[in-house]
């Protein structure tokens, strides 16, 4: 297997633990793949939940320029929902499931097909 279906399926296992959901692989593999070379930085593949710049540039770069959706208050609320559930003690918030989750809650899979 290569290193992104390694990656991949760590996101899996995530979604599964963290969230309770049997993910989407097809989707979840677009998602990853959307994120280039960056899942393989430790940095940049993951999202700090408490940095308030951070879920900015979630919102800004991922929800509004690559879901297309309009600014708006229930960006931000999705946002806190996704990183709510994922959970406050968890420090490693991999930016792929982030996105996927995201993603789901706000019905954006046509995006990735």
């Amino acid at each position: 297997m290569s290193k992104r279906d390694d990656l991949i399926e760590k996101y899996a296992a995530d979604i599964k633990d963290k969230f309770g959901q049997n993910p989407d692989m097809d989707l979840l593999t677009k998602v990853t793949i959307g994120l280039g070379p960056s899942i393989y930085n430790i940095d940049a593949s993951k999202v700090s939940g408490s940095d308030e710049k951070e879920l900015a540039t979630v919102k800004n770069n991922y929800l509004i320029k690559k879901l297309g959706m309009a600014d708006s208050p229930k960006l931000m609320e999705g946002i806190n929902k996704v990183m709510d559930k994922y959970g406050s003690a968890n420090r490693n918030k991999h930016r792929a499931v982030v996105y996927y989750q995201l993603c789901k809650h706000f019905d954006k899979a046509s995006v990735y097909k």
